[in-house]
C-alpha cells in the first residue's frame, strides 16, 4: 500500500530505529540478555520486552480509536507532517504497569515477539493512513492529550531513547563476556 508522505516518513523512522535496536540485541547469550547493571536498571531483555509491550499497546490504541472514528474521515491531503510529541524529549520515567517488562524471558523469544509485533504494527500504520489522525486523540499518562500520529511518533522516539540505553547496559562494568 502506498502511504501518504508523513506516514511513510514515520514508518521509515520506526523501521530504522527498530533495526538498530535489533542489532544491539541479536547474538547476545541468555546470560548477557538477563544481566542488569543494578537492581534498579533494566537488562537488555527487559528493554526489548518493554519496547514490544509499548508497541503492542500503541497498536491496540490505534484499533480502539479507529473503531470510534466517524465514517468517511480520510487522511487529509494537506497534512505534511504529524504534530510533535508534546513536552519535548522524554527523560527517564517510571513505566506504566501495562508496559512493565518481565525478567528472564528467552532473548530469542523476545526478538521473535518484537519482529512479529512490527509486522502487526505495519497493519496499524496502514490503517493510520486511511483516517485523519488529528481527530483521534487519547490522553497519555504523562504527556497529556495526543492524536494518533503523535502516539506513533512517540513510539519511534521511545525506541530511540531505549536504543541509547542498550549500549550503556552492554558497556557497564560486569557485563558478561558470553
Amino acid at each position: 500500500m502506498a502511504l501518504p508522505k508523513p506516514v511513510e516518513r514515520l514508518w521509515d523512522e520506526l523501521q530504522s530505529v527498530r533495526a538498530e535496536v535489533l542489532r544491539e540485541a541479536e547474538g547476545l547469550s541468555e546470560r548477557q540478555a538477563d544481566w542488569k547493571p543494578s537492581e534498579r536498571e533494566w537488562s537488555v531483555g527487559e528493554i526489548i520486552d518493554h519496547l514490544t509491550l509499548a508497541e503492542i499497546n500503541t497498536g491496540k490504541l490505534t484499533s480502539k480509536l479507529l473503531k470510534e472514528a466517524p465514517a468517511g474521515v480520510v487522511f487529509p491531503a494537506d497534512l505534511t507532517e504529524f504534530a510533535p510529541v508534546p513536552g519535548g524529549p522524554l527523560g527517564p520515567a517510571e513505566a506504566p504497569q501495562v508496559v512493565w517488562p518481565g525478567h528472564g524471558k528467552s532473548i530469542d523469544e523476545l526478538i521473535t515477539a518484537m519482529k512479529a509485533t512490527r509486522v502487526r504494527s505495519r497493519q496499524s500504520v496502514e490503517r493510520l493512513a486511511t483516517c485523519d489522525p488529528q481527530t483521534l486523540t487519547f490522553k497519555h499518562f504523562r504527556l497529556g492529550e495526543m492524536d494518533l500520529g503523535q502516539w506513533w511518533r512517540l513510539q519511534a522516539s521511545h525506541d530511540l531513547s531505549h536504543l541509547e540505553q542498550l549500549p550503556q547496559v552492554k558497556a557497564a562494568p560486569g557485563f558478561p563476556e558470553q
